[in-house]
């Protein structure tokens, strides 16, 4: 496996996992201070999102790993900078307007399904 690759993915895949256990875990009350859009939506969603955030830190992993089923890797890295890109569109319309860390997702996020072409 590229060592570049293993290096952005398995940070991305930390942050993501990481973020999404306080998504599935956490209640509103706790999530607030980070996070001032979850009184905007269901916390049913926003329970979901961590899921589909540790699913894809899973993705990111795993198939290169085992070697069983690799296009996964791109795959859940795609599907970060789709999240990411619906995460800006939340905070640009609501009251929260700091999309810098979601910014350098998506640059993460594109980083990685470049290295994953040479996989």
């Amino acid at each position: 496996m590229n060592i570049a690759y293993v290096i952005v993915a398995g940070l991305l895949a930390l942050f993501y996992l990481y973020a999404g256990a306080m998504k599935v875990i956490r209640s509103r009350d706790r999530l607030r201070p980070m996070m001032a859009w979850v009184d905007r939506i269901p916390l049913a969603a926003t329970r979901a999102l961590g899921v589909v955030e540790i699913l894809g830190a899973t993705g990111l992993i795993l198939p290169p790993l085992t070697g069983i089923a690799p296009w996964l890797a791109p795959a859940a890295a795609i599907g970060f900078v789709l999240l990411q890109t619906g995460a800006v569109a939340v905070h640009l319309t609501g009251e929260d307007d700091r999309i810098t860390l979601n910014i350098g997702l998506i640059a993460a996020a594109a980083v990685t399904i470049w290295l994953a072409a040479g996989l």
